[in-house]
C-alpha cells in the first residue's frame, strides 16, 4: 500500500474556487446546507438564509453529496466521487506533472514515482523498493503487477534466473548484489525487493536459490555491516529484533 494516504487532506471547501454566482433559478430546500448541481459533478449550490450561491470545487476535484443533512460542504479528488448522472466538469488546468491542479499522478516515465498535486504544485514521491504506482488502485503495489512498468523497473531491475521447470507458485530467494541487508525473492519470474529485519542480514542457503536472514558474523563478508550504524547487535538480537 502506498506510502502517501489520500485521507490525509483535508478536503474542504477551503480549497474550493468559488464563482460566487448568487441565482434566483436555484431554490434552495432548506435555508442554509450544501446541495449538488443538477448536472455538474464539480459545481454545487451553498445557501445560506435562504439565498443560493453557485461555488466550483478546485480543478481536479468534485463536489462530495453523500452528507444526507447537506450540511458539510466538501470537495474531493474527482476520482474518489460517484458523479452519477452529474457529468459535466469543468476543462483540466495542468501544470507540470499535473494534469489537473489538484491529484495525485503517476510519473510520466519512472513508474514508481507519482505526483501529489495541490493547486498545481507537484509534489513528488517515490514508492518503496521493489513497488510501483498503479495508475488504477492509485497506491504503491508489487511492480510486477503494474502493466507500464518495463522490465529493468521491477526489482530494480534484477533478472530472476533461469530455472527451468518451476511449479505455479514456487519462489527462490537470491542475495542483493550489493546490500547484504536486501535480498530478492523471484516467483514467476518476477522479481521482488525485501530486506531482513533490522540487526541481521540475508544468509544464502544450500544453493543460490535459497536463503534466510542471520546474525552479520555468520556471512562471509557482512559481518562490518552494522559497524558504522551505532547499533548494538547483540542487544538488538536480546530485545527480539
Amino acid at each position: 500500500m502506498h506510502p502517501l494516504a489520500e485521507s490525509d487532506f483535508n478536503m474542504t471547501h477551503a480549497i474550493t474556487s468559488a464563482q460566487n454566482i448568487r441565482s434566483d433559478a436555484f431554490v434552495c430546500p432548506k435555508e442554509n446546507g450544501f446541495f449538488a448541481h443538477d448536472i455538474s459533478c464539480d459545481k454545487y449550490w451553498k445557501c445560506v438564509d435562504g439565498v443560493a450561491t453557485l461555488e466550483v470545487c478546485g480543478n481536479g476535484l468534485a463536489f462530495d453529496d453523500t452528507d444526507p443533512k447537506n450540511n458539510r460542504e466538501n470537495c474531493d479528488y474527482v476520482y474518489n466521487i460517484e458523479c452519477g448522472d452529474r457529468l459535466e466538469l469543468e476543462p483540466p488546468i495542468s501544470t507540470p506533472h499535473c494534469p489537473s491542479l489538484h491529484g495525485v499522478f503517476p510519473d510520466e516515465t519512472k513508474c514508481d514515482v507519482f505526483w501529489s498535486c495541490w493547486n498545481g504544485e507537484a509534489s513528488r514521491y517515490q514508492c518503496a523498493p521493489g513497488l510501483a504506482y498503479s495508475r488504477e488502485s492509485r497506491v504503491c503495489t508489487w511492480a510486477d503487477q503494474v502493466a507500464n512498468c518495463k522490465q529493468e523497473e521491477v526489482g530494480n531491475g534484477f533478472i530472476c534466473p533461469v530455472t527451468g521447470d518451476v511449479a505455479t507458485g514456487a519462489f527462490s530467494r537470491h542475495a542483493h548484489p550489493e546490500d547484504c541487508r536486501q535480498y530478492y525473492v523471484c516467483m514467476n519470474g518476477n522479481a521482488r525487493e525485501y530486506g531482513c529485519p533490522l540487526g541481521t542480514v540475508f544468509k544464502i542457503g544450500l544453493d543460490d536459490q535459497s536463503g534466510f536472514c542471520a546474525d552479520p558474523e555468520e556471512v562471509e563478508g557482512c559481518q562490518d555491516y552494522y559497524a558504522d550504524s551505532g547499533l548494538d547487535i547483540k542487544q538488538l538480537s536480546k530485545l527480539g529484533f
